[in-house]
């Protein structure tokens, strides 16, 4: 082989790298969401006609979560016990909701940038006039890798830090968003505790309304 080939061959080599790596960046970015789907996920959903009605559509039932919401709503994250946060969850656990995969960097509540793209997002989505007049439960989850105190510590500090971006971007008003940290207690890869998805940012509609069909 002459010094032209190998000059062209390690060339072709340097490229194919290059592009290797490339294609592994725009492959980091699939994850992010768009404000379509987020709106789509948030949006009351419809009630189903035959079924019997649920908890939800009971008038006292709906007062009583109101209240609730109105007792956290302009309450700091840290300020809210346990009680409180796992009331908070069984409330979410029958509203239209998205688990985004909003990653935050190792042992920081910085947003990594890879994810800046799918915050842009939410809050273009919450800021929708379709949405207008609902309070969205932002709550903070961290993976395993850790103590309980700092990791329920670091989960309110990402779920402040996603509201203080949405406010200070999107216009939205703070009291319309309630912020809850959950630690690593509610890991979404309980086989792998320290994956990154655990570190990720779930958003909940808790509004009582349904959509019209």
């Amino acid at each position: 082989m002459t010094r032209f080939d190998k000059f062209f061959g390690l060339k072709a080599i340097a490229l194919s790298a290059a592009l290797s790596m490339t294609a592994g960046l725009a492959l980091a970015g699939d994850n992010n969401v768009s404000a379509g789907q987020i709106l789509d996920a948030l949006k009351p959903k419809p009630a189903t006609r035959g079924l019997s009605a649920g908890p939800q559509a009971d008038p006292a039932v709906q007062a009583k979560e109101s209240t609730f919401l109105n007792t956290v709503r302009n309450r700091s994250t840290r300020s809210l016990s346990t009680g409180e946060r796992e009331q908070i969850a069984e409330l979410a656990a029958t509203k239209p909701k998205i688990d985004l995969e909003i990653q935050f960097d190792y042992n920081s509540a910085d947003i990594a940038k890879t994810s800046v793209p799918s915050v842009q997002a939410l809050g273009k989505a919450l800021s929708d006039p379709s949405l207008k007049g609902s309070t969205f439960v932002v709550a903070g989850h961290t993976d395993a890798v850790g103590g309980e105190d700092y990791n329920q510590g670091l989960s309110e500090r990402r779920a402040d830090t996603i509201k203080k971006y949405l406010v200070q971007n999107y216009g939205l008003t703070g009291t319309d968003l309630v912020t809850v940290g959950y630690g690593k207690t509610k890991l979404k890869d309980t086989a792998n505790g320290a994956d990154p998805i655990n570190r990720r940012v779930q958003v909940v509609n808790m509004d009582n309304k349904t959509a019209s069909k």
